[in-house]
């Protein structure tokens, strides 16, 4: 059975600097109007990019 990562932003650790946007090949991830960051889940692929990209770690992994 293939595991599937899940991939989220913390929003505590979050500092906005689009850096995941940016690098995110599928647009997944979206801003809202208060300028915090999410991810669209229905256009993630779990390619890991965005988590390898962010420079303060405020996106975390969990494998299901």
């Amino acid at each position: 059975m293939k595991v599937k990562r899940i991939y989220s932003i913390n929003q505590k650790k979050c500092i906005s600097c689009g850096t995941c946007d940016v690098g995110c090949p599928q647009g997944a991830i979206l801003i809202s109007g208060e300028g915090k960051f999410s991810i669209n889940y229905e256009k993630c692929v779990s390619c890991g990019i965005c988590f390898r990209d962010c420079p303060i770690d405020a996106i975390e992994k969990r494998e299901e």
